[in-house]
């Protein structure tokens, strides 16, 4: 029901004129699990799609699910190396799932817990800005 109303969110700013080739899908945690599960399911393309302390909750059975332009998505994942509550290995294994998929993925880690660090911040604007252009 998560990635529907996600989906519903991204249909209406298209139907305002933003087209998906312009829209970025961002969540921490929870959030990044959905997205990262929309992203893998696409058959549309997105600017790009930002997925923190998170891990890919479709793993198993996303070859069958991979949407045509899943992989042309930009992806930046960034996570905790201390991370009590998504466990920074579960975040390096979706890396490892979705890379040898074919996503083209910029992966960050820092010295934190389960959060969001001025770094990872600024390394996310970095990596928008040019696909924003």
């Amino acid at each position: 029901m998560s990635i529907e109303q996600v989906e519903a969110l991204r249909d209406r700013e298209e139907q305002r004129g933003v087209p998906p080739e312009r829209q970025f899908l961002a969540g921490f945690s929870q959030g990044g699990a959905i997205t990262l599960a929309l992203v893998a399911r696409r058959k549309r393309p997105l600017a790009g799609a930002i997925a923190l302390s998170t891990y890919l909750p479709i793993a198993h059975g996303l070859p069958a699910e991979l949407g045509s332009a899943a992989t042309g998505i930009p992806l930046f994942m960034g996570h905790g190396a201390m991370d009590p509550v998504v466990p920074h290995g579960l975040g390096l294994m979706s890396r490892a799932t979705l890379t040898q998929l074919g996503f083209r993925i910029e992966w960050q880690s820092y010295p934190m817990p389960h959060s969001v660090c001025a770094d990872e911040i600024r390394h996310i604007s970095d990596w928008i800005g040019p696909r924003l252009v």
